[in-house]
């Protein structure tokens, strides 16, 4: 008998962008990961130049994966999540990275917060989002024991200091929807996630954290790793200040024309 925890409730939604060999590893070590320990849904979305179908050959026949073509050299990651979201069936959504992993115990005390309807949004940590540095990813990569990334997290490199709202969330996939699921206005790496949190706030949706680390699997950082541009940046910053400026009855009108 399996002793994988029954997640066919919610599906995890990953967008790709696989440009380095260690992206490729990170994506199947997140996934073996959450397969491992869940009978869950997974949905991968890969947009690229073109399709080398290696993600078909690595993984598993029961994860769902789609390419679409895409020239653009930045990452659209915000487009892709709310193309991903549409497409799931389940109640709940899990938005996660390609490149994170989070201790079993915090996701099933996560999706148990959105099934008791306590809350709309869950973190699945708090605080401590820890890069793994590469010696400690090669560690994982060796054994993929996640109990040694807990044993060395005091080796680790907080990241996104001082309340990191990025990486993984748990969400009421029908909450999510009404809230305008991701502002497609943030293209390319960086903010998305604060400004989706402001959002909840002002449409006065419950969120929760769960207490425990995310580990991030390092890996290089090109261009949809970083800003990728000062322009951009500032054009994310007065997204911002424009969304936080509104009453709830304004976001709710604005979500509308999304």
């Amino acid at each position: 008998m399996s002793d994988k925890i029954n997640f066919e409730d919610t599906t995890f939604v990953i967008p790709a962008r696989l440009d380095t060999i260690t992206r490729l590893e990170n994506i199947y070590l997140v996934t073996h990961f959450l397969t491992s320990h869940f009978n869950t849904n997974i949905r991968i979305l890969e947009a690229d130049n073109y399709n080398n179908h290696f993600l078909e050959e690595l993984l598993p026949s029961n994860i769902s994966l789609r390419f679409v073509e895409d020239y653009d050299p930045i990452f659209h990651r915000t487009k892709y999540i709310n193309r991903l979201v549409q497409t799931c069936d389940t109640p709940y959504v899990a938005v996660w990275d390609t490149d994170v992993l989070v201790p079993p115990e915090q996701i099933i005390q996560s999706i148990e917060h959105l099934r008791a309807n306590n809350v709309d949004f869950v973190y699945p940590y708090k605080r401590d989002f820890l890069d793994t540095s590469l010696i400690l990813r090669e560690l994982y990569v060796k054994t993929q024991d996640i109990e040694l990334l807990q044993k060395y997290r005091g080796k680790m490199k907080r990241l996104y200091l001082p309340d990191p709202v990025g990486g993984a969330f748990f969400a009421n996939r029908t909450t999510y929807i009404q809230s305008g699921l991701e502002n497609e206005s943030f293209y390319g790496w960086g903010r998305e996630d604060g400004e989706r949190l402001n959002r909840w706030k002002i449409l006065e949706y419950s969120y929760k954290r769960v207490s425990g680390p995310l580990f991030h699997l390092t890996h290089e950082r090109g261009q949809n790793s970083t800003f990728h541009s000062s322009k951009q940046d500032d054009i994310k910053h007065s997204e911002i200040l424009r969304i936080n400026s509104m009453s709830k009855e304004e976001l709710k009108d604005e979500i509308r024309t999304w």
